[in-house]
């Protein structure tokens, strides 16, 4: 599986999630930045998990085929973005490099 890709999906899942949670600014991108450091900790890596534990505690109503349907848009989506380079790709090319020295 493409380590880079998967943590670009859970960057982009935990945007989504932060938003239906009600965060914004710098608390939106750590939690998204949490999701997406925590794809290859085996205690971190159930987005699935996470996100559902979290939109429960939050009263947040999703079920989990739209959790599941966000989470397939953005793998799709995290595979088409490829060839622009930003300052967020540079942070997630570094997580991902991390994680694999782990």
């Amino acid at each position: 599986m493409d380590t880079l890709r998967m943590v670009r999906r859970n960057k982009l899942v935990g945007m989504w999630a932060a938003q239906k949670l009600g965060l914004v600014g710098e608390s939106a991108t750590a939690y998204s930045n949490d999701l997406a450091r925590g794809t290859l900790d085996v205690k971190r890596n159930d987005v699935l998990a996470i996100i559902r534990r979290d939109f429960d505690a939050a009263g947040v109503v999703q079920s989990k085929e739209q959790i599941l349907s966000v989470m397939t848009q953005s793998w799709l989506d995290a595979g088409r973005k490829t060839d622009s380079a930003d300052a967020s790709d540079a942070a997630l090319v570094q997580i991902a490099r991390n994680l694999q020295s782990k």
